[in-house]
């Protein structure tokens, strides 16, 4: 995050979109290859077509959530080795675009998960399984009871996010000073609550938190009306107009389509030694 409003101090949005659209790096070509419908990459390599979203466009600000303890289990998640955003190069192609869209409005998209590992997706499972461990209800599932999580959608056993073509994001209004770091055992605050009792967060005031397990989490849910309606509909016209499409039930979650693995997940972790040429 430093290094971010470091690389933007100075320069008007204006400059920084005027530059990105100069450099921007070609349309994706749409081709699918056939899928397998395996789980791949175990042994820690990832295919060429994986980059490294920074790589591709670096003023996208990053807040890895699975990276840190401020999670749904209240622990970092398995496979998450560095603090990094990895995509399907014509997904992180995608969001460059959209990114030099929104610079020019003045704001910056911020992303909270990219490629997710199926090691990942499994400690998922095996916490929703354990309907012992409440650690983080009181701020990411205040509502939902544990045992409905996989009934409801919430858990399940395989994400899209192992396809490499999804990421979950939001919009902070530049220029944004960092979130602050979540400190493990702070007093949780429900993720529906209104926005100055939330957990901080930069980003624009979108109705919940990110991973909030309720529905009004879901993109067009009517109770969210007005400036936090405004905003989400922002960043869901902003994304589609690059190719990405909404998951109805999570305002944060969008695919870029046609994927370039539709039906290949993977597991290799998320670091950049997984990538071609990664060091």
């Amino acid at each position: 995050m430093t290094r971010l409003a470091a690389a933007l101090r100075g320069l008007t949005v204006t400059a920084v979109a005027v530059a990105l659209t100069a450099a921007a790096v070609p349309q994706a070509t749409g081709t699918v290859p056939k899928a397998d419908a395996a789980v791949r990459g175990a042994a820690g390599t990832a295919p060429p077509e994986f980059v490294a979203l920074r790589d591709v466009d670096p003023t996208i600000r990053q807040e890895i959530r699975y990276f840190t303890p401020h999670t749904f289990m209240g622990v970092p998640v398995t496979g998450y080795r560095q603090p990094m955003c990895i995509l399907t190069r014509d997904a992180a192609r995608a969001l460059h675009r959209a990114q030099v869209s929104f610079l020019r409005r003045g704001y910056t998209l911020k992303v909270y998960d990219c490629y997710r590992p199926q090691r990942a997706v499994n400690h998922f499972v095996d916490w929703a399984k354990d309907l012992k461990n409440q650690r983080m209800k009181g701020e990411f599932y205040p509502r939902i009871d544990k045992s409905t999580l996989f009934r409801d959608g919430y858990i399940a056993e395989k994400s899209g996010h192992s396809r490499g073509s999804t990421v979950d994001l939001t919009l902070v209004r530049l220029p944004g000073p960092p979130t602050r770091p979540y400190i493990p055992g702070e007093p949780l605050r429900k993720c529906y609550a209104p926005k100055a009792q939330r957990f901080p967060d930069n980003s624009l005031d979108m109705g919940t938190g990110f991973d909030c397990f309720d529905t009004l989490a879901h993109t067009l849910d009517p109770r969210i009306q007005g400036r936090q309606r405004a905003n989400r509909l922002l960043l869901k016209q902003g994304l589609e107009h690059a190719g990405f499409r909404n998951y109805d039930k999570e305002w944060w979650h969008y695919t870029f389509t046609p994927e370039t693995f539709p039906d290949t997940y993977f597991d290799f972790p998320v670091w950049r030694r997984a990538l071609s040429g990664g060091h």
